[in-house]
């Protein structure tokens, strides 16, 4: 028949539970910085920095993924989103600290949603899917507010980690 000997079970259903379903397939897309993920530049500072665009508009990440899911992609993970200022990749790094900054992304995650994919499973088919990757950098963060579990610096970056204590451990899990 049709099913490659090889991958026999690519295009069959995956059950990942009751809470997130099945996806239609098992062509999973893995994270990458893609340079979509918006910014937290405060407003105030766009014209200080001469900045062409605020880029908190993530329409582009919305049809970059969606495009993905057009082609079949059932799965999709998006490239590292901050949960705090101390974990960006760089100053300024796309984060997710915010109600606002939380409800940008939910044109990302209705427009991957609508995307219906073909599955030979029970349904005729299932929508994709998308997950937003937490990154915190720790010692990788190439900004002066670094934080890890110690204070060592990484080979990447020239600023030191500051050392959190476990209470602020405990704090950044909590953000």
């Amino acid at each position: 028949g049709n099913i490659n000997p090889h991958y026999p079970h690519m295009f069959t259903p995956l059950d990942l539970g009751p809470d997130i379903g099945s996806l239609p397939n098992r062509v999973i897309m893995g994270s990458m910085h893609t340079g979509l993920e918006g910014h937290s530049i405060p407003k105030l500072m766009l014209p200080l920095l001469n900045a062409e665009d605020d880029h908190t508009d993530l329409t582009e990440m919305a049809c970059y993924f969606a495009e993905r899911a057009k082609g079949g992609v059932s799965l999709m993970v998006t490239g590292g989103v901050s949960p705090n200022r101390q974990g960006w990749v760089g100053p300024f790094a796309g984060k997710l600290s915010t109600e606002t900054e939380r409800d940008r992304h939910k044109l990302v995650t209705d427009m991957v949603h609508s995307i219906q994919i073909p599955s030979y499973g029970a349904n005729p088919t299932e929508p994709a899917r998308i997950c937003l990757q937490i990154l915190h950098t720790g010692r990788y963060a190439y900004h002066p507010f670094a934080v890890s579990a110690s204070s060592t610096k990484s080979p990447i970056s020239p600023f030191p980690a500051k050392e959190l204590s476990t209470s602020d451990v405990k704090a950044t899990i909590r953000e």
